[in-house]
Parts: C-alpha cells; structure tokens; sequence
C-alpha cells in the first residue's frame, strides 16, 4: 500500500498516472455533459 501511494504521488507530481487520467476523463465528460443540456 505504501509503495503504491509513493508511486502515485511520484506520478502526479510529473503530471501522469491513474489520478491525472481521471480527473482529465472528468473533465472531459462534465464538458461533453454541458454542450448537450439545453436538449432536456
């Protein structure tokens, strides 16, 4: 659990990894969701 945790750390201090990806993936899909909401 330690090494994972230090890993991911390592990974977003140079701007890639897991947590990078999903906040980027989010983004993404709240964008996506805001073009298409004045259709309801």
């Amino acid at each position: 659990m330690t090494l994972k945790l230090s890993s991911e750390l390592v990974d977003v201090a140079k701007g890639s990894g897991h947590a990078i990806f999903k906040k980027e993936e989010t983004c993404r899909m709240t964008e996506a969701n805001k073009a298409f909401a004045h259709f309801r």
